[in-house]
């Protein structure tokens, strides 16, 4: 189900997406080939891809669902158990809430090398909090538990970039090189294209 909502969201804005990247990607090759830096392809690959992330998520939380009525909650928990647990609109607003802001937590912390958890929480709440404002004036509502949940995913994102962190540093050195991490995101990207093209079927997987 959430995994449905994600594709919609690509789908709904490819034509937007695939001229962004072409922009971003020649202007970014050409300022290294004018400035002789060293290419790296895991590190831009990344940038790239959360530059990506963040237009899907901009899209998800400002054109979905606007048909609303609106409303504010203030009061913390009081959406999240009006759902019970394992149905559809538990999945969907719930875990859907937490889910599509690990990734914001995960690049946040690899950005500003995080190695405590305040920082990311801090940029969290503003991130999410400015996102229930916007929603409140467009037709959506206001949610104090969406903000929660948001900070919930983002949270398990840092987690998981110290997890890796802590993983990395007791793998060999061959699996520490950037050769290797190009092949990882060389194999990712791959994928991607294979399933655009319908080789693939990741929400069979999902």
């Amino acid at each position: 189900m959430i995994w449905n909502v994600a594709n919609k969201t690509i789908n709904s804005i490819w034509p937007m997406l695939v001229i962004f990247l072409v922009v971003i990607i020649t202007t970014r090759i050409t300022y290294i080939m004018t400035h002789k830096e060293k290419f790296c392809f895991y590190k831009e690959f990344w940038t790239l891809f959360f530059i990506c992330y963040i237009l899907l998520l901009f899209q998800l939380v400002t054109s979905t669902d606007i048909s609303n009525n609106g409303g504010i909650n203030y009061i913390p928990f009081t959406e999240i158990f009006r759902y019970e647990i394992g149905s559809k609109l538990f999945m969907l607003n719930v875990i859907g809430n937490i889910a599509m802001f690990i990734p914001f937590g995960y690049f946040i912390s690899h950005y500003l090398n995080a190695k405590k958890i305040s920082s990311i929480f801090i940029v969290t709440l503003i991130a999410s909090a400015c996102i229930e404002i916007v929603q409140l004036n467009i037709g959506r509502s206001f949610d104090i538990d969406d903000i929660i949940l948001n900070c919930i995913g983002s949270i398990v994102g840092f987690l998981i970039y110290i997890a890796l962190g802590a993983i990395k540093r007791h793998l060999p050195k061959f699996l520490q090189s950037d050769f290797f991490y190009n092949i990882i995101c060389l194999l990712i990207l791959i994928a991607v294209v294979l399933y655009f093209k319908g080789y693939i079927n990741l929400g069979a997987l999902i």
